[in-house]
């Protein structure tokens, strides 16, 4: 009888352990597969942040060489002519000056049309820019170009990276 039993006992542990591998194996795919997911996840939010401290520190080191004294900033008198006068002489697009200023290019618009005007810290890095002269808004300009071309540069190639996964 005992030889039965154990006959038995192999034959039924022999089909659980099949049941519980063609169970497991596939949740174990699926797990290994979201862990890849979370690893891509998380190395992805890590080069957003790093892009973003980037242009942060950029964004830092024009504003403080716009910098001018809050003195300054209170006695000076910004008419929609004067903005644009300075956008002239400096040599600059409408959206160039808005990406040294840090808005947008209609927010120049406007304020070369007179239908808003730059306040605080807009304002202050105005001031700012009348004290330089054409090659150092140039350089500048280039300064923040070359983090963009790093960042649209990186852009793409995550986009291929994607693509490839596909």
């Amino acid at each position: 009888m005992g030889r039965v039993e154990d006959a038995v006992k192999a034959t039924i542990m022999r089909l659980v352990r099949r049941e519980m591998r063609g169970v497991v194996v596939p949740l174990a795919r699926e797990v290994r597969e979201l862990r890849r997911g979370i690893s891509r996840l998380r190395k992805g939010v890590a080069a957003l942040e790093r892009s973003a401290a980037r242009q942060a520190r950029q964004a830092e080191v024009v504003r403080s060489r716009l910098a001018a004294s809050e003195a300054e900033v209170k006695a000076a008198r910004l008419s929609p002519t004067l903005i644009y006068k300075l956008r002239a002489r400096l040599g600059l697009t409408q959206v160039q000056m808005a990406s040294l200023v840090g808005v947008s290019g209609s927010a120049v618009a406007q304020w070369e049309a007179g239908s808003s005007r730059p306040e605080g810290a807009n304002r202050a890095v105005l001031v700012g820019l009348r004290k330089l002269g054409r090659r150092d808004v140039k350089r500048l300009l280039s300064a923040k170009g070359a983090g963009r071309r790093a960042q649209s540069a990186s852009r793409a190639k995550s986009k291929r990276r994607r693509r490839k996964r596909r």
